[in-house]
């Protein structure tokens, strides 16, 4: 099995792909962006040129990290949010969180303020539209994080105070042009933190209940401007009980894919067409239950994923430590498993988590790990020698 090639790194800066729900490489193919960590705690968005190999630098952050999803230990209100980068690959241009105001970088370093969310709400990732017209900021009313001093259950039970309050979320959409906020749904007794457009219709807008007691059914929603649908629902073999999650649009916005485990411990992989229809989810070995994402290739039939697979019972690490590249039959129910190298990430927080993704010819995958030392940024060959080359048949369900 070939080693990763390490494509963007240095001794001084820990560097981290973008969150997987948006893409970190220009359309051209030239550009890669990253967020950066110094030594000072201090993060910032880099631009790091592809041929050269060159990093630089696009913001100056001064006022360390914004409390917001998954960054709870964050200060409010204050300081860069690590967890609210979109990029427009095709305008290049990079749509990020600082305090409560909502920037705006090219990848000259131009940088300015864009508009502005409310205060007492609490942000999670955010997305640009492909056209590049609208970015949602999705925002959950700020007493789902400070009414207890409770933080032992953390993000597992914010969703209980958000029902037990009365709270909720809000999917607002900003003009990218003026900065002004065209649209504010209320979610009630939601907690959202993943929203992305559809790759080919801005009106459709994909995105999640955080951690719910039945995230079988409540987890991934689509919402086109008027009603809110829930796309996976109980039965056939489906429960509320279930375990779902990461939910990402295909490139064509036919369908999304998504992943979770059923009631039975069973890990499975799952796509549900938005024109309706029942989802189409496939088993996974039993054994193979190590948290990770799956995220869309070029087609349907294109996956990878950091997690899952476990190579024998010699194989006792508690994360997955293989990237594989995973063909799909989705009509069949059939997967063709192929690892293509060792991450060697530590996993030891939300920033080293691999995050892999496609180039957007799907010849290569990238993504995060501190195998080094220091988290940087490695890619490797889709269509490389597999470690294990296995066919996995399960009735899809």
């Amino acid at each position: 099995m070939p080693a990763p090639e390490r494509i963007a790194g240095s001794d001084d800066i820990a560097l981290q792909l973008l969150y997987f729900t948006s893409t970190s490489l220009s359309a051209d193919g030239r550009t890669l962006v990253a967020i950066g960590e110094s030594d000072t705690g201090m993060p910032d968005l880099y631009r790091v040129d592809l041929g050269s190999g060159a990093i630089a630098p696009l913001t100056a952050n001064r006022d360390g990290v914004l409390r917001s999803y998954v960054y709870f230990d964050g200060t409010p209100y204050r300081g860069f949010g690590k967890a609210s980068v979109s990029f427009d690959p095709v305008r290049q241009r990079l749509y990020y969180l600082r305090g409560t105001e909502i920037r705006v970088v090219d990848l000259d370093g131009n940088d300015r303020r864009l508009g502005q969310y409310p205060e007492g709400q609490v942000t999670g990732f955010t997305h640009v539209s492909a056209d590049g017209r609208w970015l949602c900021v999705p925002t959950t009313d700020e007493a789902a994080f400070t009414e207890d001093a409770d933080w032992e259950k953390r993000d597992h039970g914010i969703d209980a105070r958000v029902q037990r309050l009365g709270l909720s979320s809000y999917l607002r959409i900003y003009d990218t042009a003026s900065g002004e906020e065209e649209v504010s749904e209320r979610v009630p007794s939601a907690w959202i933190t993943h929203v992305q457009f559809s790759p080919t219709d801005a009106k459709l807008i994909l995105y999640n209940h955080e951690w719910p007691a039945d995230c079988g059914i409540r987890r991934v929603w689509l919402w086109d401007g008027s009603t809110h649908r829930a796309l996976r629902t109980e039965g056939n073999g489906r429960s509320r009980n279930d375990w779902s999650c990461h939910e990402m649009w295909e490139r064509d916005g036919r369908a999304v894919i998504y992943h979770g485990r059923f009631v039975d411990g069973r890990a499975f992989v799952g796509r549900v067409g938005i024109a309706g229809g029942e989802p189409v989810e496939i088993a996974l070995p039993a054994d193979w239950t190590r948290y990770g994402h799956f995220t869309v290739g070029t087609d349907e039939s294109q996956l990878v994923t950091d997690g899952y697979y476990r190579a024998g019972s010699e194989d006792t690490d508690t994360v997955s430590p293989f990237l594989s590249r995973l063909d799909v039959d989705w009509q069949k129910g059939t997967i063709r498993w192929r690892t293509l190298c060792r991450t060697g990430s530590s996993w030891d927080s939300q920033d080293s988590h691999p995050h892999p993704i496609y180039d957007h010819d799907g010849r290569h995958v990238y993504f995060t790990s501190d195998r080094d030392g220091r988290r940087a940024i490695y890619r490797a060959d889709a269509e490389a020698e597999a470690l294990a080359d296995i066919f996995l048949e399960a009735p899809a369900i």
